[in-house]
């Protein structure tokens, strides 16, 4: 499923047009993105918590060349389902 499938999906389950669902799903990414970027985690009972984790400096193979090189730390956005969307998945 896309973006523009989900939007169509909103729309169909809330009764909103379109364009409010495009509104109201771009506005839910903002504020997700948002949380993370600020550090903060964002859990939705149910369906599952989005959290920032910090990778680790780490030591890699430059494929080409065969050389030990350092992958620098960093943060990545991480997400773990709720207990409701597992149950449901599986």
């Amino acid at each position: 499923m896309n973006k523009t499938e989900l939007t169509n999906a909103i729309a169909a389950k809330a009764g909103l047009t379109k364009a409010d669902a495009k509104k109201a799903l771009e506005a839910t990414i903002e504020a997700i993105t948002e949380a993370l970027k600020g550090g903060d985690k964002v859990a939705l009972i149910g369906f599952g918590t989005f959290a920032v984790a910090e990778r680790p400096e780490r030591t890699g193979v430059n494929p080409a060349t065969k050389q030990a090189i350092t992958i620098p730390a960093k943060k990545v956005a991480k997400f773990k389902a709720g207990a409701e969307l597992d149950a449901v998945i599986q």
